[in-house]
């Protein structure tokens, strides 16, 4: 198992950590998913390593910046 932390700006409510969520959600392997609004912190649990790029790649699609953290 694999856990990947990352750190989110523009997020302000729930919808906006369902949308992070979902689209997180969609990178196979991707096991668990825990974001917040009010941290800006998302971590991601997977099976496997994910690629950064992937995760970083679905913030944006979700309409969102994140960095490593």
């Amino acid at each position: 198992m694999a856990v990947s932390e990352y750190q989110v700006t523009g997020m302000t409510c729930g919808h906006c950590e369902m949308s992070v969520r979902e689209e997180v959600g969609e990178i196979a392997g991707v096991t668990g998913i825990d974001v917040s609004a009010q941290t800006g912190k998302l971590v991601v649990t997977a099976s496997d390593e994910v690629d950064d790029a992937k995760v970083l790649a679905a913030v944006e699609e979700a309409g969102y910046q994140a960095e490593r953290a």
